[in-house]
């Protein structure tokens, strides 16, 4: 992983698809160490996660995840997300947060030098090249350990750096005796919940 400290970077953080890439790893995150780790390698101005959520429902699952984010160095970017019923007559919940992503990347851009697109959706591979011509450097963050892989060929290709998920386990992976602790005591409001966004299938 390789950054120039004087570099202002942003984090770009696609919320279902990260989420997704972290239990394939059998891993979950610790968000507090995903900020320092970046923190540590550059100027960071920016770190946006992107989410959709159920709006009738008064409790959501995401929602206490959401909530300590928002308090804790990260810019929250929720939408709604629509229910639909396929030609085959089956409930589907739809909660993409593709273009949301895309547009802010490229308002952000101009203040940027570097971005860091946490997710492997092929959709992507056009943003990238974008960001590119305008002469910005562009990271993706997903994994090629899993079967199948969750990072699009094209994207990977695209992008200046890929970045395996797995080879950050390590550094933003949550500690598993720390885990041990809060499960077994009361959690404060400042520590986020493992959240299971069940309800959400993008589509």
């Amino acid at each position: 992983m390789h950054f120039y400290p004087t570099e202002r970077i942003a984090l770009f953080i696609d919320g279902a698809n990260l989420y997704a890439a972290s239990k394939s790893l059998s891993f979950d995150i610790d968000y507090k160490r995903l900020l320092s780790l970046f923190r540590s390698k550059a100027q960071l101005l920016r770190a946006l996660y992107y989410t959709a959520l159920a709006e009738d429902q008064e409790y959501s699952s995401i929602r206490p995840l959401i909530d300590w984010l928002d308090y804790n160095g990260y810019t929250m970017v929720t939408k709604p997300t629509k229910e639909f019923v396929d030609a085959a007559g089956r409930r589907k919940v739809k909660g993409n947060m593709d273009i949301e992503l895309a547009v802010d990347a490229m308002e952000l851009a101009e203040h940027l030098d570097h971005l860091v697109i946490f997710s492997g959706d092929g959709d992507f591979r056009s943003l990238v090249e974008s960001l590119q011509h305008k002469g910005k450097r562009v990271s993706v963050i997903s994994t090629l350990s899993t079967n199948p892989p969750m990072v699009a060929d094209e994207l990977r290709r695209q992008a200046d750096q890929f970045i395996d998920l797995v080879d950050l386990q390590h550094e933003i992976g949550r500690v598993a005796s720390e885990r041990t602790t809060r499960e077994n005591r009361r959690r404060p409001e400042s520590e986020p919940e493992t959240y299971e966004p069940s309800d959400l299938v993008e589509t």
